[in-house]
């Protein structure tokens, strides 16, 4: 029976007789002292009776199955729906903003950002999701769980901007209060929706914030970090 030996030093695998079980002796490659094992200091694996034939049936075929991996490519037909998606809503939001419609119909901006934010949240949960998942969000499942985080990223940004207009000033240390807390909170909605890594899932966050600076300004907001020049009294 051979005996199988790792050297410690080259890290070299090879086999030797088990006539030099307990000795020791240099390293063929390295030339490192090796303590050989003695033949009751080996590892022997038992093989329950069951699976003695290596899982096969009467026929000599394999009865078990390896677990299959899901095909979780992203098709170009998804990336053109979401692109598609943001235009059409850009464009309208661009259209309404010149109609100052938002100032007097706000909901029709969280629609708009539900809308794009569903496709967005599923396109990136591919790009971000970890690569050795075997049993990915897909489907019904899939549509679900992104509806649900835009929801949450909405009432996230709708705070978020809240907390601006109130909190923030020219001085860029205001910023520090409002940041880190939307951050965080868009962080621990995609780990909670999406069952991305929290550390992914605020780059998720992030990609839907990018959005909805867009979409803000569209809209007619401006940017969000253009704050209003207060009025003083003459």
């Amino acid at each position: 029976m051979a005996i199988f030996v790792v050297c410690p030093g080259c890290r070299t695998r090879f086999t030797v007789s088990d006539q030099f079980a307990g000795r020791s002796g240099p390293c063929p490659k390295c030339k490192t002292i090796i303590q050989i094992p003695k033949l009751n200091e080996q590892v022997v694996i038992e093989e329950p009776e069951q699976f003695a034939d290596g899982g096969r049936g009467i026929s000599g075929q394999l009865t078990t199955k390896p677990l299959a991996r899901v095909e979780t490519a992203i098709k170009p037909v998804h990336i053109l729906i979401a692109v598609g998606a943001f235009v059409i809503v850009l464009v309208v939001t661009l259209v309404l903003g010149q109609l100052d419609i938002f100032h007097q119909q706000v909901w029709l901006h969280a629609i708009g950002l539900v809308l794009v934010g569903v496709p967005a949240a599923a396109m990136s949960y591919e790009f971000l999701r970890h690569q050795d998942d075997l049993k990915p969000l897909r489907g019904r499942n899939l549509i679900i769980r992104s509806l649900a985080c835009a929801v949450g990223y909405l009432i996230i940004w709708g705070l978020f901007n809240w907390l601006v207009a109130n909190f923030v000033t020219e001085e860029l240390w205001t910023w520090a209060i409002v940041l880190p807390p939307a951050f965080a909170a868009g962080g621990f909605v995609a780990y909670a929706a999406m069952e991305l890594d929290y550390s992914a899932g605020i780059l998720h966050f992030t990609f839907f914030s990018l959005i909805a600076l867009v979409l803000r300004w569209a809209a007619g907001f401006g940017w969000i970090w253009n704050l209003p020049q207060p009025v003083y009294p003459t």
